[in-house]
């Protein structure tokens, strides 16, 4: 790891995918599965945390998983909801780790907002590395909801539409006053971003493999890691130009 350690990433990204396969080769219940992915979410922070990695975006939930079956949506919640106990953001916020949440949380149970509300405002003051929670979250929704907000000031007459550029348009986005992801994992063999990040991931490095969530450890984590530094980023440059 040392060999790499001056080529980490400052903001890394993680589909964390493979909970329920994990737990159909374990011969267990889903909500086994989505347990495992939980733990394995926790380990992996602290993990980012000890190499003074910046910022961790996690996918937790996306808008789409609503469209899973009814009981395995509500064992969700509630595993959202124990994870976001006190004594589990404690353990966070001891290590100087701030929480943060993105998505659409309107559609949670008035309990679980709170939870989150709770969670960010515990460690807002933290100076270590910051946890974006991916919740109720689509990459196609932080656009519009961008686009919305943008067409309300243009309405009102508080900005013209000749003054919306990139820059404008990234005040409005998910995370917009962070680094965009230099690295994007994503478990469990599926090689897609499936509606994350849509925006933000315009110059990602994307590295997927075949590990299920609840078995990507530190040492895979290492091998992510590794993967990142030998790669060129370039930006539309030319190597030739990165290299003089």
């Amino acid at each position: 790891m040392s060999s790499v350690k001056a080529k980490l990433p400052r903001h890394v990204a993680i589909i964390m995918d493979g909970n329920n396969r994990w737990a159909k080769k374990q011969n267990n219940t889903q909500l086994s599965g989505h347990r495992a992915g939980a733990v394995q979410a926790r380990a992996i922070t602290n993990y980012c945390a000890d190499l003074s990695i910046e910022f961790l975006t996690l996918f937790v939930f996306s808008s789409e998983n609503w469209l899973r079956p009814k009981k395995e949506v509500n064992a969700l919640m509630a595993l959202f909801l124990t994870v976001l106990q006190r004594q589990e953001i404690n353990k966070l916020h001891s290590r100087n780790i701030r929480i943060k949440f993105i998505g659409d949380r309107q559609r949670f149970p008035k309990k679980l907002r709170d939870q989150m509300q709770a969670a960010e405002e515990l460690t807002a003051k933290n100076s270590g590395l910051i946890v974006n929670v991916a919740a109720n979250y689509g990459g196609r929704w932080d656009v519009m909801q961008a686009a919305k907000k943008l067409a309300a000031e243009v309405q009102d007459n508080s900005l013209q539409i000749n003054d919306i550029d990139e820059s404008q348009f990234q005040q409005y986005i998910s995370m917009g006053d962070v680094p965009d992801p230099d690295l994007c994992i994503r478990t469990g063999g599926e090689q897609r971003i499936s509606n994350f990040l849509l925006w933000q991931f315009a110059y990602t490095e994307l590295y997927f493999t075949e590990v299920y969530w609840p078995d990507f450890d530190e040492k895979q984590m290492d091998l992510a890691l590794a993967d990142f530094a030998r790669r060129q980023r370039r930006y539309g440059k030319a190597s030739e130009q990165l290299e003089s």
